[in-house]
């Protein structure tokens, strides 16, 4: 099983933002791309993922795996990423700890899981087989909960023994974490300190909203001083792993998402300089 690894700093890409980066060389070490945007066979979307990738490295993210499925693995949609896999070589495939398909229904959204041992077999199983079909170590990103479900075990506890279990990688969604601890309640730097950051190959770090009653995870604010916070803190136990920011509404200039970044650099470095 393969799959490449590096550090650096990242940024999603967006349509407002494909003409500066094809006709410029923007100061980012890689691009994410939503993985089901680009799973079809020729067409313009094709092509410009083609051009993108001959300037940056590229990292692919999905949104729809359903990893949470107890039917399993559509093989379709296997196929359909490991096609986009070959083509592009991606420096990282992540999708989520979540489920959104049983059967013939789909709830295009990111479903969560009960905490339990049964749901840790289907999760460590689906796991497996993707990483069998893709040819690559799957990263799991930690997912925002709105309902928290009874279980067995406390969410960190559950992707250290999937990690443990599958070989799999973590994609440590900071802000993630900031919106679950604050919906129910717990400690969110327990939480870092529990996760398996031998495992940490990605991060995401993000805005979210004020709801009624929570937190939501909208990516479309900049990220906040108490993600920034975690960020800082977990960064000297994780070693050179690469960061990104998400923006996925309200988009910005690119020149705002680059000022952001330079942020998360600046962290990083502060951070090298505590661990030596």
């Amino acid at each position: 099983m393969s799959g490449p690894t590096r550090a650096g700093f990242g940024l999603g890409l967006r349509k407002p933002h494909y003409a500066e980066f094809l006709e410029h060389r923007v100061a980012v070490d890689f691009l994410e791309v939503i993985s089901e945007n680009f799973m079809v066979e020729g067409g313009q979307p094709r092509k410009i993922l083609r051009d993108i990738r001959a300037r940056y490295p590229v990292a692919l993210h999905g949104v729809s795996m359903s990893i949470g499925s107890a039917d399993g693995l559509d093989p379709l949609y296997l196929a359909r990423l490991r096609a986009l896999i070959d083509d592009i070589d991606p420096l990282f495939v992540s999708d989520h700890l979540s489920w959104s398909r049983t059967g013939d229904f789909c709830a295009h959204d990111l479903l969560p899981l009960p905490y339990s041992e049964e749901a840790l077999a289907i999760v460590c199983r689906n796991v497996a087989r993707a990483q069998d079909a893709l040819g690559r170590t799957l990263l799991i990103e930690n997912p925002s909960r709105y309902v928290a479900l009874p279980g067995d075990m406390t969410e960190w506890e559950f992707i250290d023994a999937v990690c443990a279990r599958t070989g799999c990688g973590l994609l440590l969604d900071v802000n993630n974490v900031f919106v679950s601890a604050t919906n129910h309640g717990f400690d969110a730097r327990r939480y870092l300190d529990g996760i398996p950051t031998d495992r940490v190959r990605q991060i995401h770090l993000a805005g979210h909203s004020r709801g009624e009653a929570m937190l939501i995870d909208t990516h479309d604010q900049p990220v906040p001083p108490a993600v920034w916070d975690l960020y800082a803190y977990v960064l000297p136990r994780l070693g050179s792993v690469a960061t990104m920011i998400e923006r996925d509404d309200a988009i910005p200039p690119l020149h705002a998402l680059l000022a952001e970044l330079a942020i998360a650099r600046k962290i990083a470095r502060d951070a090298e300089w505590l661990a030596a």
